[in-house]
């Protein structure tokens, strides 16, 4: 089984330093590819309530013979259910369909800054994480100034920010900002998902003078730059190819060579996506 090194939290938890993305996996994929995957050795896993298959997800993680506290589980809340009593009543339902005691890593899934209600439900996660039924909490999609926010009105700053990060989106300035705060970085997307990035030439050359794929590499710049990437896959051995990335090394020149592409969102911009 593969060995996963780890990242420490700002709040004294730690976290794999690769996971198991699940969107868009329906429960019936969800409950196969996360009990193949803990198998396998991941120990991260993320869903959503967005996604639909917290209930999948829960079987696989209920299924699998690795101890319950070995694995970090994911979910996040919606952008319906901003606001500090909605935050914790969305939390009891993602709790109760996931079949869990209490989740290891609640984030709050987009900031929605025109309706304004994520200090309020990051407040209630704060509530969640005081009473045990969560071990650390988090934001994804935040820009800087949605972060500063959270920290002035609460004094409490999240543990991980879950953005798109990829090579045509290094987010040079989020990153930056994330390690001078002591806040882990997940890439979501890290493939480029409906992209041509895998496909990309050099890309090719720099897999094949490590005797690995270029999702290999890929995901390792994302090691490399201490981002946490969570590529989906429902297939095994696409599963072991993803986690396997801990055995080689990308040179600084093969790093800069990687993110060396026009810049381009795949996704929602934070400062404007709705996403309910």
């Amino acid at each position: 089984m593969i060995s996963i090194p780890a990242h420490a939290l700002n709040d004294g938890r730690k976290i794999p330093a690769i996971g198991l993305g699940t969107w868009p996996m329906d429960d019936a994929q969800a409950e196969k590819a996360v009990s193949e995957a803990l198998a396998i050795g991941y120990r991260l896993i993320d869903t959503a309530t967005n996604y639909r298959n917290e209930t999948g997800t829960g079987r696989g993680i209920t299924r699998s013979d690795v101890p319950r506290e070995e694995i970090v589980v994911t979910t996040k809340l919606p952008g319906r259910h901003h606001g500090y009593e909605e935050t914790l009543t969305s939390f009891e339902e993602s709790r109760r369909r996931l079949g869990l005691a209490y989740v290891d890593l609640y984030l709050i899934h987009w900031p929605l800054p025109r309706v304004g209600k994520y200090p309020e439900s990051w407040k209630a996660m704060v509530k969640l994480r005081e009473e045990g039924l969560v071990r650390s909490i988090g934001v994804s999609n935040f820009t800087p100034e949605h972060i500063t926010r959270l920290e002035e009105e609460t004094g409490v700053l999240p543990s991980v920010n879950q953005i798109e990060l990829h090579p045509y989106l290094p987010q040079d300035e989020l990153r930056a900002f994330h390690t001078e705060k002591g806040i882990v970085t997940e890439s979501w997307s890290p493939l480029g998902r409906g992209s041509q990035l895998l496909d990309d030439p050099t890309l090719t050359e720099i897999a094949q003078a490590h005797g690995v794929t270029p999702g290999q590499v890929v995901l390792r710049w994302h090691t490399q730059l201490g981002a946490v990437p969570i590529p989906k896959s429902a297939d095994p051995g696409r599963q072991r190819e993803n986690l396997d990335v801990f055995g080689f090394e990308l040179t600084p020149a093969e790093m800069a060579a990687v993110s060396d592409r026009p810049r381009r969102r795949l996704g929602g911009d934070p400062d404007v996506h709705e996403e309910f």
